[in-house]
């Protein structure tokens, strides 16, 4: 059963061992469980004066305790009084995929000439149905070939695979990445997508992240201590909180059933995001390793130092001062998993990716289990991480597949099954 405080020393790899010995990743990186070493989680179900947690009314009081560490001390703050959007169609509903979904366009605007693009995929039915609402990277262009669909006219990092020169889009970057948004998969199963383009909020680089939404907060930071303000990936949560509540704005879309996800750092802003907006009723995130689903107590993959001096402007600057004593970090992320409880989360890996460290992101799950069991509801239900194959678990649900770093569709087919199963 698992416990609020553990002391975890060599971990058997029978699973991962071989298959992870195959995978390529930066060399300075600890891919040997012989070598994690020692370490102790902070407290789950403690409250910061020392009560424990026995209740799920008690659980609210702990909750908003972690919230306020998590905003002071990894993400930042999120600036209250941010305006409201505006939204404008760019193109209403359109039959698409041989007629089987729907296709619309639109453009929320924020004012001072920020906006985003937000692109729909849902299926053809009088139904209002669960809706997929995540971030992408290259654009919504880059989500399917259509040349109906918006270009994307804003900084990009660079990627020769996704044709994008001189930071920017061009037609060849159409439909680059349909292998992480199998539209045929989802709206066959009966679910919407809606995505946007990640560098609408927040550019992914530091001499430009303030480019996006930043510009909205500048007067809402006065009082916000320089090392506590939000770094991209709170600007890429507030910016899914926002899709969600444009969804309730849009035809067939069941807001009540909307579901955040995200991969890779985008997976690590869905969870922030899932955990601060509760109205999402379930949460994903995809090899969200160091920072997202993974404990940053394991010296597995990625580090806590290797992120914030790698990529300083995803968090709030005080996080980098635990670059070299993550042991005094006041919170790990099997804390931040447990926010998400009594409401759906879904944990994946993938077992080539060790930069990601695969075990400790189910670690951090099998810990946060024990707030679902708190409430009563059924969770993750083992502590002996799965084989590769189908997903384990209820509310709480993780799977690891065979491959790298990627969102593909042997991943989505698990998102859906568990939007089956826990959203109806």
């Amino acid at each position: 059963m698992p416990v609020s405080r553990r002391t975890f020393t060599t971990l058997a790899a029978s699973l991962l061992g071989g298959a992870l010995a195959r995978a390529q990743s930066p060399q300075d990186a600890n891919y040997d469980e012989s070598r994690v070493g020692a370490y102790t989680l902070p407290p789950l179900l403690t409250r910061a004066d020392g009560r424990p947690v026995r209740t799920a009314a008690e659980w609210r009081e702990r909750r908003a305790e972690l919230l306020e560490a998590y905003a002071a001390h990894v993400y930042g703050r999120t600036p209250a009084g941010l305006p409201a959007f505006k939204a404008v169609d760019v193109e209403a509903p359109v039959a698409v995929l041989d007629g089987r979904a729907w296709r619309q366009q639109v453009r929320l605007e924020w004012g001072s000439g920020v906006s985003a693009d937000v692109l729909v995929f849902r299926p053809r039915t009088d139904r209002a149905v669960p809706v997929f609402i995540g971030l992408n990277y290259f654009g919504n262009h880059a989500v399917h070939p259509d040349p109906a669909i918006v270009l994307s006219t804003r900084w990009m990092r660079s990627s020769d695979a996704n044709f994008i020169v001189d930071h920017r889009a061009t037609e060849r970057s159409r439909g680059t990445t349909t292998r992480r948004w199998p539209l045929d998969l989802i709206i066959a199963q009966g679910c919407a997508v809606m995505t946007a383009y990640y560098g609408d909020f927040a550019p992914d680089d530091p001499s430009v992240v303030g480019n996006g939404m930043a510009r909205l907060a500048t007067s809402s930071l006065t009082g916000t201590p320089a090392a506590q303000r939000w770094g991209a990936i709170g600007m890429w949560a507030w910016g899914l909180s926002q899709m969600r509540l444009a969804a309730a704005t849009l035809p067939g879309l069941d807001p009540t059933r909307a579901a955040v996800i995200g991969h890779s750092r985008l997976g690590k802003a869905a969870l922030w995001a899932g955990v601060q907006d509760e109205q999402f009723a379930m949460v994903v995130a995809n090899d969200s390793g160091e920072m997202g689903a993974a404990l940053a107590r394991r010296t597995y993959g990625e580090t806590l130092k290797r992120i914030t001096t790698s990529f300083p402007h995803w968090f709030c600057t005080g996080l980098s001062s635990y670059g070299d004593r993550v042991h005094d970090l006041p919170v790990d992320q099997h804390q931040l998993l447990a926010l998400v409880a009594p409401r759906v989360l879904h944990v994946a890996s993938a077992v080539d990716d060790r930069w990601a460290d695969p075990r400790g992101e189910f670690l951090a799950t099998m810990e946060a289990d024990a707030v679902w069991r708190l409430h009563g509801v059924p969770g993750l239900g083992t502590t002996t991480m799965p084989p590769v194959g189908p997903a384990i678990g209820r509310r709480v649900r993780y799977h690891i597949r065979e491959g790298g770093h990627d969102i593909i569709a042997p991943d989505w087919t698990q998102y859906l099954a568990t939007a089956k199963q826990e959203l109806t």
